[in-house]
């Protein structure tokens, strides 16, 4: 059995070459010198001086212009030599040379050195050549210098040391991180919560990587590709990576900037490059994360060329998954949060057949993603997940994620053995509002108002039937807000005119108490005018709520209007609109002052309760206001969600 040779442990690195320049300039500084330092420049007529005087031991001429001094072992002691006298670098006598002049006419300075010579005031002398070797050299540096920190460079950019990608004219190779079936990829069904309609569309993917004949022996096409497409956090690379488990094949997993680069073409050599091997381990599957990053629609930015690198690389890989036989059985997966910005031609059928919605999570999949992330946490028994699930409406499966997370932290900061309820509930209001600041400095005035403002807010909210029933209001600075309230949001698939209005009364409520009590407003209210002005032109432009505009929209699925400069609609359309979404914004704070008005005690009572407690719950406000009259009983809750 033949031996496996090892792959040698040294590998070329740029940094060699510039380690070898530095040493060399070293070395040329040192043959200069002779290895000791640079002798001390004198005039002709002081070397005359010290020849004739008899301190002179030896003469070193250089190519007839230069010549190095040598002092005797006397010439050393005396006053006047004394500052050659002494090597400077390692201490002790100066061996020479120690003194430096030129030669104006060596003929004439040959003839000085015999007669010195022979009267015995001159040891000895030489005439040599000095090459100049050195000088090309050092010349040379600054170019071998630009060439080391150039491959450095190249090296760096065309994906670093080893690998396919580690030499410069790999650079074309594909970045994509090949996923075992036998060992790395292990994530299944089971793993993610959970997402049944999604999981439901790719478990058929599975089954035509499983069994491929199954569906073609009829003559049926397997689809080339799925295209996951829903907002951030909710689990689309997981489902990506669970089809790869089921199925039991490779799995190429990369990213949709991987194909970008500053060279022409590189792109598209990464894109052939990583069909070619998807092919060559087929059944495969190629799972393009961010896909936005390369499958921008083309020609939509006014500002680039239509030949520009990303436009190649997604021509290319349009090109590829046409290329595709019905018999290659590699299936192509990818994932975005921006679909409407994707090119048309990489949407149609026969490149990504398949369009995968995975959307957030409702109240009964966020109870399975809780029980999948609590499972390594050390919790206290019978913790309610169905309530966690209750108090987190919007959350994605990365936000859920999150809380757990954060649960543990704040129970840990609290020395606690295990996490509580209280510690996720803690976490829910640390992730929505941000950190509690309870050393920042409110004045009593300020701190009144605020408890005005969130308690107007509560007080709405009550009185509604529509508005989100409330949880809890604190009057403590989180984040960047001075107060806050909780609402618990109904799930609704569809939304009516009176629902928005209700909140959008809510949302003013803030406002409209200070208006109430103070008879003058601040500038507390931004963040609620912000959203409650989202609300009315949602309401006019986009919904079709308007009476006086009709049943119109102006908004655009595909996100082609936030390339064009003009509005698509008229002036006096757009005085309209701004008139209907003013008229709508101020009805509501009005319909607001006026439920305030009536109620004014049991809004001041409120405020009273938060400026002493800093936070209120539920069972304050039914202690002031009673229970509310048209408050959904659960059996009912239960049937309207069904």
């Amino acid at each position: 059995m033949a031996e496996n040779k090892k792959p040698s442990g040294l590998k070329f690195s740029p940094w060699w070459i510039t380690g070898a320049i530095i040493f060399m300039f070293v070395l040329l500084n040192i043959f200069n010198s002779n290895g000791l330092q640079d002798p001390t420049k004198i005039s002709s007529s002081k070397f005359d001086e010290l020849l004739n005087s008899g301190q002179i031991e030896k003469v070193i001429v250089f190519n007839k212009v230069q010549a190095e001094a040598y002092l005797t072992s006397a010439a050393l002691k005396e006053k006047s030599n004394s500052k050659v006298a002494k090597d400077p670098l390692f201490g002790g006598v100066n061996k020479g040379p120690h003194y430096l002049f030129e030669i104006a006419d060596a003929q004439n300075f040959e003839n000085k050195l015999i007669k010195a010579k022979t009267a015995n005031k001159l040891k000895d002398y030489d005439f040599k050549i000095k090459s100049d070797w050195s000088e090309y050299i050092v010349g040379f540096l600054p170019m071998l210098l630009l060439i080391g920190v150039w491959l450095f460079f190249m090296r760096r950019m065309s994906g670093g040391a080893g690998g396919g990608g580690g030499q410069i004219f790999n650079i074309g190779k594909s970045r994509a991180k090949l996923f075992d079936e036998k060992e790395d990829v292990k994530t299944t069904f089971k793993d993610v919560a959970g997402l049944e309609g999604a999981k439901e569309e790719v478990q058929e993917i599975v089954e035509f990587l499983k069994n491929p004949e199954k569906y073609t022996v009829l003559g049926g096409k397997i689809p080339k590709g799925a295209l996951l497409v829903g907002p951030p956090g909710t689990g689309k690379t997981l489902l990506a990576k669970a089809v790869a488990g089921e199925a039991k094949v490779p799995f190429f997993s990369l990213s949709g900037s991987d194909f970008v680069e500053m060279f022409v073409g590189v792109g598209a050599s990464r894109v052939r490059d990583l069909f070619k091997q998807a092919k060559e381990k087929s059944p495969a599957i190629i799972f393009i994360d961010e896909i936005d990053a390369v499958g921008r629609a083309r020609g939509k930015n006014n500002f680039s060329g239509g030949n520009d690198e990303r436009e190649n690389t997604l021509n290319q890989l349009l090109t590829e998954m046409d290329g595709f036989g019905t018999n290659t059985h590699v299936i192509v997966l990818a994932a975005t949060n921006r679909a409407d910005v994707l090119d048309k031609a990489l949407m149609r059928a026969g490149r990504f057949d398949r369009q995968i919605y995975v959307d957030l999570p409702d109240i009964r999949e966020r109870k399975e993603i809780f029980e999948v992330h609590l499972a390594p946490l050390k919790k206290v028994e019978g913790l309610d997940t169905e309530f966690l699930a209750k108090q987190t409406p919007g959350f994605s499966g990365a936000d859920i994620a999150n809380v757990c997370n954060e649960a543990a932290l704040i129970a840990a900061r609290n020395n606690k053995t295990a996490v509580d309820k209280q510690d996720f509930l803690d976490a829910v209001d640390r992730i929505v509002g941000g950190l509690e600041k309870k050393n920042k400095i409110v004045t009593p005035a300020e701190k009144r108002a605020i408890a005005i403002h969130e308690a107007g807010h509560a007080t709405v909210s009550w009185m509604l039937e529509h508005a989100a029933p409330l949880i809890k209001v604190t009057i403590v600075p989180r984040g960047q807000s001075l107060g806050a309230a909780w609402y618990l949001p109904e799930e609704r698939l569809i939304v009516r005119p009176d629902q928005m209005l209700d909140e959008m009364c809510a949302t003013m409520g803030g406002r409209a108490a200070e208006k109430v009590v103070f008879d003058t407003i601040s500038t507390g209210a931004l963040s609620d005018l912000e959203k409650v002005t989202k609300q009315a032109r949602a309401m006019v432009t986009i919904y079709g709520l308007n009476d006086k505009l009709g049943n119109v929209t102006y908004y655009d699925s595909s996100g082609q209007s936030e390339y064009n400069f003009n509005k698509p609609y008229s002036e006096e359309t757009a005085i309209t609109i701004d008139k209907e979404i003013s008229l709508l914004i101020e009805s509501q704070y009005q319909r607001a002052i006026n439920i305030l008005n009536e109620n004014k005690e049991k809004l001041l009572q409120l405020a009273d309760i938060l400026i002493e407690k800093e936070v209120i719950f539920k069972d304050d406000l039914e202690a002031i206001f009673g229970k509310r009259p048209f408050q959904i009983s659960e059996e009912e809750t239960t049937e309207v969600q069904e």
